[in-house]
């Protein structure tokens, strides 16, 4: 059955598009496959989809390169001249930015400052001023970041401070967490016990100078005596 005729225009059908022309660049591909090896020839194909999309078919035997340059051979057309030509104005449009900026930045440090005038002169001060300002917004903004973070920190620390205070203070009424006598063993104020504490001072009590306190070195025993803790 023979296969109808269509009409060789644009397909509407963005889906029916593409599935035409996978499957026309595939038989293309393949005809040139066919031509490669069939006739020894050199065949390079390089399709553009709607979508932007890059497809290319070269023959095994060379590169695209050695193509390119059989072709520029044959024709006496160089391809390349142009872009050369292109690409030294760019590196040269490239250096000489690269050599003003450069200036820019020995003139702001005081240097190559002899081909200016007058105007040029207060324009850079101007940018130099102009500089001046910002970096000093942008310090005075970082000192101001820490200032605060410093005030954060100590806030933070007189919470808990003044936490700890409290639960001081509330352990200190309760009867299970004070100190016994004899010095032997005491309860501190985190109602820990501790055997003869480095820090305990023994106050007697002398009955012929009731109005005086002596104080002993901690480990004494008396039945006269009373431990006090000495809080750091």
């Amino acid at each position: 059955m023979a296969r109808g005729k269509i009409q060789i225009k644009k397909i509407e059908n963005s889906t029916n598009r593409q599935v035409t022309y996978s499957k026309r660049r595939n038989g293309l591909f393949k005809k040139a496959s066919e031509l490669t090896v069939l006739c020894d020839a050199k065949v390079s194909i390089i399709m553009v989809s709607c979508t932007d999309k890059l497809h290319e078919y070269i023959s095994p035997s060379i590169t695209m390169k050695q193509f390119f340059d059989q072709y520029q051979k044959a024709t006496g057309i160089d391809l390349w001249n142009s872009h050369y030509q292109k690409m030294q104005e760019e590196l040269r449009q490239q250096k000489e930015g690269n050599r003003n900026l450069r200036k820019q930045i020995r003139q702001r440090l005081g240097d190559c400052l002899e081909d200016l005038n007058f105007e040029e002169l207060l324009a850079l001060e101007k940018d130099s001023q102009e500089a001046v300002y910002i970096i000093r917004e942008r310090k005075l903004k970082v000192i101001g970041n820490k200032v605060e973070t410093s005030k954060k920190k100590v806030r933070s620390a007189q919470d808990v401070y003044k936490k700890l205070m409290h639960e001081f203070d509330l352990r200190g009424e309760d009867p299970q967490y004070g100190m016994i006598e004899d010095g032997l063993e005491y309860e501190n104020v985190y109602g820990y016990p501790q055997i003869s504490p480095p820090n305990i001072l023994t106050l007697r009590l002398q009955s012929e100078h009731p109005n005086n306190l002596h104080i002993v070195p901690g480990g004494a025993n008396a039945s006269d005596m009373t431990t006090y803790g000495l809080l750091g």
